[in-house]
């Protein structure tokens, strides 16, 4: 049987069947065939229609068979034309298209059955049976058939379809190079909206382009304005006529623009006329958000790298410690060795004097006894200086007394009835130490703390040789692998607390910077803070400000203009923001702004209108609060402070301490300092680490050395001019000091100058470095160091005025060592023009040198944690050096140069007042001038002749004792006239002595009276610390010593806790580094 169209012809016949479509829609049509003999018709017709996903079924209603043809789900895309008239594709159960309605109860046109079911069905008709079975095999054989033919059928439908689309694709292209053409153009692309994620292909018409004559063509760009993702791709020619090229791109998620040129992969571009080429990708990440994005990738990047980083420096440390380790090793092994072998000289010469018995004298039972075994050792008490002794001890140890004392025994009467031991035998039993080749002992009427008389045999000692014992080498060999394990094992105990002790130092130190960090954040709550507290990068803050504390006071509307990075952010400043009241009812105003990932500070401040009018600027400094957890860090400025005091290596005054202490404090805050210093003869050189000859310049008529070293872990330049200026054995005290020190001044400058130094800031510090200020603005500030502003520091007006007043001309910013200092001076008439650029900073101490966890000179070392029995140990320990009664007293202690400045009648009144109230008082300090220094020896004298157990002045400068009087005292006494800032209290508070001050200067800024500066501490997140008073009398001064007195003996538990909450309080560096941080900063705008 062949198949024609919608025929099927009988090949054996010759007969021909038509098929009678069915009513219905195209889709959905059954073919009738009418064969009067057997079903082998369905197998022609699945053999005839190969492919086509043909389905057969009988209608058992009829004695005709009824093929029934469902054509199968094809594939979503294709022509419908593709199938045969007759067979065209219908639509899948579900479908949406109507349906031909059923006739004569005729089944659903869409129901199908398998191929079994069909064949099942056949297998009914008369006759049929046989012939279906003969025919299954072949039937289900030609199922993989039809499946696999189906498949191939999509195939080719899919095909169709993309070569239909490449088509449209290439007209589009093409329609696109015409118009491109037509305007001129030389390069488009397509699709025209770029997209991120997706390809684009980039097209070049060569015969427009500068690259007409090149045999090769490449493009190479980027993304979003070149950085992001560079890429370099050949070009092909294309199918478009009139010389077109082109390449396939794919943009990344990230994209928002492409960058490119196009070149000969050598040296000629064409660059679109020096513009670059450029197409705006759509839909993605705009510019913000790529660089934010980036800053993430960045952030992630430097995590990675200090992950690598810090496993580097772990595995260096790592390999360090087994270095040291094997260095320790060694050096343990050569001194059990060098021990061992001193030991064995030793002991040989006792060796040589011991003896198994001495006659009459004493003996050991049994004579023949080794190390470990319990002996009896008999003495004849008549024999010596303790025949009339009513007990007999022997004290004693071994191998030349290796050990010190070790054996201790009462003797009791031997009751030897043995005629041949003449004499009154006394024994006691000992143990024999296990490594003893020689005992040594004397005897003693008694134990050994509370003896008298002693046999000791004539000053040379009873020594008994041990009869069996090791052979000599191998003992001596024991003897020091037992000398190397005590060695190793002290090293270790030695290590693990000095580890614990560093641990604990630098937590403490962790936390107390963070405290302070805090504190110094809330101590602004009355004028600006944030919430959070602590702004994080990538986070969103909320700044509160209240007006009613500035010059914007009653104004009806506050303006907030903010930026990140001191004002040079990326992103430029905010825009204004009006600001609204605050939730909680208070007077201070709010805004909020998103802090970006690469922030590290955040600054503002405020305005009454949006473009302007008044402003709140903080004095000029602005308003500035540190960013964490960003990934930028603030570029490290570069400070220089030019000075003629330097702790420890030259200190006359508080002026040294501050040069070295504020210059640690801002190294730690990752900013780089130097100092330059004179190079005196009288420099304590035991302070300078790795002093190294620099260099050598000319200026002034002489040439000048450079040395350079660390002290204390700054950068020191040593100027040394060879014209002998500093070479006079002191600091101070010349009659040319004002010459000396401007020779300094200007010869630091020109050593900045020569050695192609770019300081950031010169500091320089009171009349000594003052000339810095001017002969730089003079001489200097045109001829390379133009960046450099200069920040001078008054540590105390009482001497130099002149100098001072000319330096603060110059200076671009000026400061004082304490605030309330400022407001006391700030009448004077070479401060007053100048107060605009004037700002008080109270100075700090350095919590490395005033430490007593880590004090060399106070006998126990404590924190806030055990301040009490460290305190009690160091009055202790004070009582005894200096031969005051030991007794629990209050101990007022007063360190200070003897001078009218630090209220000298009001110290003496104060002795006597703390004398009179049952007090012990120590006094440390010498003064300059001679009469008052010997007015002092004779007060002194008095004293000890009259209060000798509780009183004593030592008139002299003594570093070690100055450590041991703050940690003993109770209280420690600044009762001066006018300070500054004041060093003295705040050390005091450090090691947990509570100070009793005059209110003046730097000492009102840092002593809160526990009576009447409640608030006023509260108001600097602080609790009260102290006693003061206001007068210059003993009245004033009887006030505060009385109250103080008072308070130790009526409420020691009260005044215990105090001494703890003022050492936890902090005095250091940490907050003055900062506001110095923000004046630097300030000075450069």
């Amino acid at each position: 049987m062949a198949c024609h169209g919608n025929v099927l012809a009988d090949t054996q016949t010759g007969e021909y069947q038509t098929g009678v479509p069915s009513k219905g829609s195209a889709q959905d049509q059954y073919l009738y065939w009418f064969s009067p003999s057997s079903p082998q018709i369905l197998l022609l017709f699945q053999s005839c229609f190969v492919g086509k996903s043909i389905q057969l079924k009988w209608d058992s209603a009829s004695d005709h068979g009824k093929c029934r043809k469902k054509q199968g789900r094809m594939s979503a895309s294709g022509p419908k034309s593709s199938a045969p008239r007759g067979f065209e594709r219908r639509t899948t159960v579900g479908s949406a298209q109507k349906k031909t309605p059923k006739k004569n109860g005729e089944k659903d046109s869409n129901a199908t059955s398998t191929i079994t079911n069909e064949v099942l069905e056949i297998s009914k008709l008369p006759g049929a049976k046989a012939d279906v079975e003969k025919q299954s095999s072949v039937v289900f054989g030609e199922r993989n058939v039809l499946d696999r033919s189906e498949t191939e059928v999509d195939a080719l439908l899919d095909q169709e379809l993309k070569v239909e689309r490449e088509n449209l694709h290439r007209k589009e292209i093409e329609s696109l190079a015409e118009e491109t053409l037509l305007r001129g153009d030389r390069m488009f692309v397509y699709p025209l909206t770029a997209k991120p994620d997706e390809d684009i292909e980039v097209f070049l018409n060569i015969t427009l382009s500068t690259l007409n004559k090149e045999p090769d063509v490449l493009i190479m760009g980027a993304f979003n304005d070149w950085r992001w993702k560079s890429f370099t791709r050949r070009l092909e020619k294309t199918w478009i006529n009139g010389d077109w090229l082109s390449c396939l791109l794919h943009i990344p998620k990230e994209a928002y623009k492409i960058d490119f040129v196009f070149f000969n992969g050598q040296s000629v571009y064409d660059n679109n006329d020096s513009k670059d080429f450029c197409i705006d990708v759509k839909n993605g990440m705009d510019k913000v958000e790529f660089e934010n994005f980036l800053l993430e990738e960045k952030w992630r990047e430097q995590e990675k790298l200090a992950k690598e980083e810090a496993e580097r420096e772990r595995e260096e440390e790592e390999k360090r410690r087994i270095e040291a380790r094997k260095a320790a090793i060694e050096a343990d092994r050569a001194q059990a060795k060098v021990e061992t072998r001193k030991r064995r000289e030793m002991l040989q010469q006792a060796l040589e004097k011991a003896v198994v018995s001495a006659r009459n004298v004493w003996y050991i039972e049994p004579s023949n006894f080794q190390g470990g075994d319990r002996v009896k050792l008999y003495y004849n008490k008549s024999s010596g200086h303790l025949a009339n002794a009513k007990e007999i001890w022997i004290h004693g140890g071994f191998n030349n007394w290796v050990d010190g004392l070790s054996i201790v025994e009462k003797l009791v009467d031997g009751e030897i009835k043995d005629d041949s031991k003449n004499g009154d035998w006394w024994v006691a039993e000992v143990i024999v130490p296990v490594r003893a080749l020689v005992i040594d002992w004397v005897f003693a009427d008694g134990p050994p703390e509370g003896a008298f008389l002693y046999d000791n045999n004539s000053r040379q000692d009873f020594h008994a040789l041990v009869p069996l014992r090791t052979p000599e080498e191998a003992y001596w060999s024991e003897e020091e692998d037992l000398m190397f394990r005590k060695l190793q094992e002290e090293r270790r105990l030695k290590e693990e607390a000095m580890r614990v002790k560093m641990e604990k130092t630098a937590r403490l130190k962790a936390e107390t910077k963070e405290r302070t960090l805090k504190k110094f954040l809330l101590s602004q709550k009355d004028v600006v803070y944030t919430e959070p507290l602590e702004i994080q990068a990538g986070s969103s803050v909320t700044v509160l400000y209240n007006p009613s504390n500035t010059v914007l006071k009653g104004k009806p509307e506050v303006w907030f203009r903010g930026s990140f990075n001191r004002w040079t952010h990326r992103l430029g400043p905010l825009p204004p923001q009006k600001m609204e009241a605050a939730d909680d009812g208070s007077s201070h105003l709010k805004t909020s702004a998103k802090v970006p990932l690469d922030a590290y500070m955040m600054d503002f401040v405020f305005s009454e209108k949006e473009d302007g009018g008044v402003f709140d600027n903080k004095d000029g400094l602005d308003y500035h609060l540190p960013v964490v957890g960003g990934i930028a860090k603030e570029p490290p400025l570069h400070i220089v402070h030019i000075a003629v005091e330097m702790a420890p290596i030259a200190k006359v005054g508080g002026l040294g301490d501050v040069v070295t202490s504020l210059s640690r404090a801002v190294q730690e805050l990752n900013h780089n300092v130097d100092i330059i210093f004179p190079k005196y003869d009288c420099i304590k050189y035991n302070f300078v680490k790795d002093l190294q000859f620099n260099r050598s310049y000319h200026w002034g008529g002489t040439e000048i050395k450079v040395w350079h070293g660390k002290v204390e872990g700054v950068s020191v330049y040593f100027l040394d001019p060879q014209n002998g200026l500093f070479q006079r054995g002191c600091v101070y005290g010349c009659a040319d000091d004002a010459g000396r020190f401007g020779f300094f001044c200007h010869a630091a400058l020109e050593f900045l100058l020569q050695g192609g130094f770019h300081p950031d800031i010169l500091h320089c510090h009171d009349w000594s470095s003052a000339p810095v200020s001017w002969l730089f603005k003079d001489h200097y500030t045109h001829y390379g160091l133009v960046k450099t502003r200069v920040v001078f520091t008054i540590h105390n007006l009482e001497f130099g005025a002149g100098a001072i007043g000319k330096a603060m001309t110059f200076a671009d910013k000026a400061t004082t060592v304490s605030r309330t200092y400022a407001k006391e001076v700030a009448g004077n008439s070479v401060i007053s023009p100048h107060l605009y650029k004037f700002h008080g900073i109270v100075n700090g101490i350095d919590p490395d040198i005033w430490d007593p966890y880590n004090d060399n000179f106070i006998p126990v070392p404590y924190t806030s944690e055990n301040v009490l029995e460290g305190k009690r140990a160091a009055k202790e320990e004070l009582q005894k050096r200096l031969g005051l009664k030991s007794s629990d007293l209050p101990l007022v202690g007063i360190i200070t140069r003897l001078t009218h400045q630090k209220g000298i009648h009001l110290i003496k009144h104060a002795i006597w007042r703390t004398l009179e109230r049952n007090g012990q008082v120590v006094l440390l300090g010498s003064a300059p001038d001679p009469r008052i220094q010997n007015d002092f020896v004779n007060l002194a004298n008095q004293l000890h002749s009259t209060h000798g157990d509780r009183a004593r002045l030592v008139l002299t400068y003594d570093e070690p004792l100055s450590h041991l009087i703050y940690a003993g005292a109770d209280f420690i006494l600044v009762p001066s006239i006018f300070e500054p800032c004041g060093l003295t209290q705040l050390i005091a508070m450090r090691y947990g002595s509570v100070p009793i001050v005059r209110k003046t200067g730097g000492l009102y800024d840092t002593v809160f009276d526990v009576d009447h500066d409640k608030e006023r501490a509260q108001a600097q997140v602080l609790e009260p610390n102290g006693f003061s008073f206001d007068g210059a009398d003993a009245p004033g001064v009887d006030y505060a010593l009385n109250r103080a007195i008072s308070a130790w003996y009526d409420g020691r538990e009260w005044f215990n806790s105090l001494c703890k909450t003022v050492m936890e309080q902090d005095w250091s560096w940490n907050r003055p580094a900062l506001e110095y941080i923000e004046l630097y900063h300030s000075a450069r705008k």
